[in-house]
């Protein structure tokens, strides 16, 4: 069966404490090549049947209604992955 992978991101302009956490926790245990970490979310949605064009406009529609708040973060990734994929 087909998954969908949904990424939902912080807004690019707004903080993220969590993500500037890590970046601190990273450069004290030395690894300094890092500028900066973002932290959002992953959703996993497993397709009973196709993927086909009406499919991925319910997943749109569902990731901006209820995987994401649009006041704070962005849907930055909408694909589909093949079950050995995994």
């Amino acid at each position: 069966m087909p998954t969908i992978v949904v990424d939902v991101m912080p807004k690019a302009e707004l903080l993220d404490p969590q993500g500037k956490a890590v970046a601190g926790a990273l450069a004290r245990l030395g690894s300094s090549r890092f500028s900066g970490v973002r932290i959002g979310k992953r959703f996993e949605l497993t397709v009973d049947g196709a993927v086909d064009d009406a499919v991925l406009d319910e997943v749109r529609g569902i990731a901006a209604s209820l995987l994401s708040n649009s006041v704070i973060e962005d849907v930055v990734g909408i694909r589909v992955q093949e079950e050995a994929a995994r």
